[in-house]
């Protein structure tokens, strides 16, 4: 790229849209010539053991799709491989770069090179600017009379309804202004094998609105034989569908599903507050609890083979397909930190390395909340009992024996803990440690 022709860019992560994008809208109306950008961060790729992760192949498909979307507009995009603050030096020295768009993060790794690249920026006269994009509310704008944050659900959720309007999902017309990008000649997106990954023959459910699956969602939601859920969440994580355009359209037909997209708001808002609880629980003293941790019995749950059925099946839904039913991801939660007195983090970072859709704040928000030790979390006497759980929510086994072939045969393995015996020992073990009553 030319030293002589001043660029702003848009730096793409977890928004792999062009339509209705803050901060794209924002730097095509304002600031062209526009460089759309997305850069494969070393500091996260290096993290992941698995060379076949399958989220790692979703981020290049969907960038093989946005350049091929930039070709009708005559550009093209721009794809680095490294870290971010030194991706950005090296621009820095090869063109002119007068600004930089992109869209909030709340994750503190994201806050903190968001800082140095702002800083890197400002030290070459270039401007950095974000805007809310992933989340309807952000921050501090759903917040308690007192100006603090809310740490409990139902508040939040009232006080989120009241605060939204019509403009608070209104479209950004981004493609109304695709005269901005940068004209350039076509750029090729590095092979999956320049990042030392590989491409695997799975196929990832599409960033569709279904009508009748929202319309109904209230109904089947909990029943996990049942195509009740909308799938919808690796679309959300990647940005490769507008929050708002989705709230438009549930808002319509149903406010249950409102009500999830709300939470994922609250678990965002609650991380940025609060970012102790990527490492420490939300609630201190659930840090003092004496875990078992005993490595044979997670490896168990991990295989899905712990001799309760409904576990298992979610685990091997999960390690099959990078997916797992809520109503399940509850069950399977419960019964790693209350059956089995393991550590909710064995199972957050189990998750995290698993889920297509692993967002930091809901994951870690889910697991605290199933462990007792989070916001708004259940009492840490109330267990749910997997057996019954399946009675009610699976009670033909058509989950089950979908995913537990061997199911009802001398080769399912026995339980490997007394629901009951597991039931007294997890209350002894939290009382004593909490110092309860």
């Amino acid at each position: 790229m030319s030293k002589k022709l001043p660029l702003t860019f848009f730096w793409f992560r977890r928004d792999l849209r062009l339509d209705d994008n803050a901060g794209l809208y924002h730097a095509l109306k304002a600031a062209g010539p526009v460089q759309a950008l997305f850069i494969f961060d070393s500091n996260i790729l290096n993290k992941l053991e698995d060379k076949t992760d399958r989220r790692v192949q979703f981020i290049h498909q969907e960038l093989e799709r946005l350049n091929e979307e930039l070709k009708k507009y005559d550009s093209s995009l721009l794809v680095k491989i490294g870290e971010p603050l030194q991706v950005w030096k090296e621009l820095l020295e090869k063109c002119e770069v007068k600004s930089v768009y992109t869209n909030h993060d709340y994750e503190p790794y994201a806050i903190t090179r968001d800082k140095q690249v702002e800083e890197l920026l400002k030290e070459h006269s270039a401007s950095f600017f974000t805007y809310k994009d992933q989340v309807v509310f952000e921050k501090h704008e759903v917040i308690k009379d007192d100006g603090k944050p809310y740490t409990v659900f139902t508040p939040y959720s009232k006080k989120w309804l009241a605060k939204l309007s019509a403009f608070s999902y209104k479209p950004y017309p981004t493609l109304k202004y695709a005269a901005a990008f940068h004209q350039t000649a076509p750029l090729a997106i590095p092979t999956l094998q320049a990042i030392d990954f590989t491409k695997t023959a799975f196929q990832f459910p599409p960033g569709i609105i279904k009508a009748e699956m929202i319309k109904n969602y209230s109904a089947n939601r909990d029943y996990p034989a049942i195509n009740g859920t909308s799938k919808l969440s690796i679309h959300l994580r990647f940005g490769t569908l507008s929050i708002r355009q989705l709230l438009a359209y549930a808002k319509q037909k149903n406010q249950t599903y409102v009500n999830e997209l709300i939470w994922r708001d609250f678990y965002q808002m609650i991380l940025f507050h609060f970012p102790q609880v990527v490492t420490k629980a939300f609630k201190p003293a659930y840090d003092n609890i004496t875990w078992i941790n005993n490595e044979e019995n997670f490896k168990a749950w991990c295989e899905g083979k712990t001799g309760y059925p409904l576990v298992d099946a979610g685990m091997r839904e999960l390690n099959t397909t990078g997916f797992m039913h809520n109503r399940v991801r509850m069950v399977v939660a419960s019964f790693l930190t209350k059956h089995l007195l393991t550590d909710w983090r064995w199972g957050e970072a189990y998750f995290a390395e698993k889920l297509l859709d692993f967002e930091l704040a809901s994951n870690n928000g889910g697991w605290q909340w199933a462990s007792g030790s989070g916001t708004d979390a259940a009492p840490y006497f109330r267990v749910f009992n997997p057996q019954l759980q399946l009675e009610r929510f699976d009670p033909k086994l058509e989950y089950v024996k979908r995913w537990i072939p061997e199911y009802g045969n001398d080769k399912y393995p026995a339980p490997i803990v007394v629901h009951a015996m597991a039931r007294d020992r997890m209350l002894v073990a939290y009382k004593t440690s909490l110092n309860q009553d």
